[in-house]
């Protein structure tokens, strides 16, 4: 097998694994409907590698960040991973940084897409009461209440969207400039 086939099958695997881990968190800050499908299926997927880590890191403030750790390690193994097979030599400290950034970045991606959905799901089906709309909508509520307290709507125009977008950008470039 090639050396690309490889880095293929590890990046693949390595991200679609930290993205359901990082859903996990995500889906917990955001106190989501634990009996929804979807979030049960996200939960079985990552119970089993979860275990030692719920063990080891503490709750803080009641908060369980054992999810966010194991996501941050899974990142950290795929990229060390993708430099052994590639032959390349790489510093543990900087491919933490590397991972953490990467990590950000991941989280920051999934509420990009989570609110352009949210707001296509407002104009399409704003009622619909399917679980990934469910889902959804959970997620980027605390988003939008803490927006619209910037940006309240005007005439019935919710310019939340648009700040949340203009904010993630932002932290993405000072993001992408740690790292290059």
């Amino acid at each position: 097998m090639g050396a690309e086939t490889l880095t293929l099958i590890i990046r693949t695997i390595g991200e679609c694994f930290a993205l359901l881990v990082v859903l996990r968190f995500l889906l917990q800050m955001a106190h989501a409907d634990f009996y929804n499908p979807i979030s049960q299926a996200v939960a079985k997927f990552t119970q089993v590698p979860l275990l030692p880590f719920q063990k080891l890191v503490p709750r803080v403030a009641g908060r369980d960040f054992s999810a966010l750790v194991l996501a941050l390690v899974v990142k950290f193994a795929t990229l060390a991973l993708l430099f052994l097979v590639n032959g390349r030599s790489f510093e543990p400290i900087g491919l933490l940084v590397i991972s953490l950034v990467s990590l950000l970045s991941m989280i920051l991606d999934v509420y990009f897409y989570a609110v352009i959905a949210s707001v296509i799901i407002s104009w399409v089906a704003p009622n619909s009461y399917h679980p990934a709309v469910q889902l959804i909508t959970q997620l980027t509520e605390p988003l939008f209440k803490l927006a619209q307290r910037v940006v309240p709507p005007i005439g019935g125009l919710d310019l939340s969207p648009i700040l949340i977008f203009l904010v993630i950008q932002v932290i993405q470039l000072q993001l992408s400039r740690l790292v290059y």
